[in-house]
């Protein structure tokens, strides 16, 4: 048993119980601590599709049941949960973690019970962290979002377009923070000191760009603690954009830090920070002190807006929200949770029950865990109802790799065109 590896874990509740007929996915995430809002919105999303695809009979007769488990977003109970999901509960796959630091840690252990002869496949983790995308670990997973480097590329060159060169770095000290971190690195290493881009060749006479500075923090930050620290090593760079790979309280503390010091410099999120989570802490903070700390704030996001009603998805996703109201597993929960109606995180999760819904009907009526690899990369593409298909394959294990970009206007976060970066060019 694969569970030697790991101290005993005690669990202080108990898992919804589930019919033998159900597809039951196993799922571990941050329920608790100062992360919660994203696996909370996250499973919110999974389970408004997955309810509705079990009012219209589910599959082959069969209901979909997500099983969640709390990790408080630390490796640890990651793994132990994991462990327990696959020889305990014998779900059928394993689906919509949250976290790169808790995922990372997780591909070993799937690789480890694969060479055991029993492979689970983790699917649509929120993460946009290497290791799941390249080798050895996989093949183990399939991916919905966009990774990391691909949103912080977005960011980094739409900054460099409008001359905005001088980029600084705030983020969370762990894989999540560390693969945003090299994503900006590596993008601006693409661009010279005048910001054209060098290409592949090699030319000793121009520089690569170089972050300017570097500000971090620890997982688990919350919002009331203070980031004047930070705040101050990054404006000793002399910055004029920024980019935070982390999390709604970190990232909100440190725009309320920025702000109060009344530096105005553009603050860019990637789609981790959890837009509206984000934007709740910003709003209230200013209701109380009279400063507008929404200003000059760009999220990137790996779905589109769930204001665009000219997407089918996002009809669909907002009825099912409206008409199921889907609650957090609240045996799970510490304390309270004020879920708002929509939520980039919430639509991802509806795509990604959207998407796994659909591979389990193409399984027809041998719905085994032997086939599901099989039968994903097989899948090729499929309409969604966004602006894009999303498409697997035996040598692509990511399904989209478009990147939003959004600010806040009106209260909510609205997407950006090419033109509209125009508004910060210095």
């Amino acid at each position: 048993m694969l569970s030697t590896i790991v101290v005993t874990f005690v669990f202080s509740y108990h898992a919804p119980t589930a019919n033998a007929d159900d597809i039951v996915v196993g799922m571990s995430a941050a329920f608790t601590g100062a992360s919660r809002g994203l696996s909370i919105e996250l499973y919110r999303g999974s389970v408004a599709y997955f309810d509705s695809v079990n009012e219209a009979g589910g599959i082959q007769g069969r209901k979909l049941r997500i099983l969640p488990y709390d990790d408080g977003y630390n490796p640890t109970p990651a793994i132990e949960n994991t462990i327990k999901l696959i020889e305990q509960d014998n779900v059928f796959l394993l689906f919509d973690y949250m976290g790169s630091p808790t995922t990372t840690r997780v591909l070993p252990l799937l690789k480890m019970f694969h060479d055991n002869h029993h492979e689970v496949c983790l699917f649509f983790p929120f993460t946009g962290a290497q290791p799941s995308r390249q080798q050895p670990y996989n093949r183990f997973v399939f991916n919905l979002r966009a990774s990391y480097h691909q949103e912080t590329a977005a960011l980094v060159d739409h900054f460099v377009e409008i001359g905005r060169r001088r980029i600084a770095v705030f983020y969370q000290v762990d894989a999540y923070g560390r693969a945003g971190w090299d994503g900006v690195r590596q993008t601006l290493a693409n661009y010279d000191e005048q910001g054209s881009r060098i290409g592949h060749r090699v030319d000793s006479g121009r520089e690569p760009l170089r972050m300017v500075a570097e500000a971090s923090y620890r997982r688990g930050t919350n919002y009331r603690e203070g980031m004047r620290a930070q705040v101050e090593l990054l404006r000793a760079g002399k910055p004029d954009a920024i980019i935070s790979v982390g999390t709604y309280e970190a990232c909100a503390a440190l725009i309320r830090e920025v702000r109060n010091t009344g530096w105005d410099v553009p603050i860019a999120n990637v789609s981790g920070v959890d837009s509206e989570n984000l934007l709740k802490l910003l709003l209230e903070a200013g209701g109380s002190s009279g400063r507008d700390y929404t200003t000059n704030l760009i999220n990137s996001q790996v779905v589109p807006s769930y204001h665009d009603m000219s997407l089918p998805a996002v009809i669909e996703y907002r009825a099912l929200m409206d008409r199921l109201k889907p609650t957090p597993p609240k045996h799970l929960l510490d304390q309270p949770y004020d879920a708002p109606p929509y939520s980039y995180i919430s639509f991802e999760g509806y795509l990604n029950a959207k998407l796994l819904t659909r591979i389990l009907e193409k399984m027809g009526t041998e719905l085994k865990q032997s086939r599901v690899r099989d039968v994903t990369e097989a899948l090729g593409e499929v309409d969604l109802g966004i602006d894009v298909p999303a498409s697997l394959s035996p040598h692509r294990h990511q399904g989209l790799d478009k990147v939003y970009c959004t600010t806040v206007l009106n209260g909510r976060f609205v997407p950006l065109s090419d033109e509209d970066w125009q508004r910060w060019k210095p």
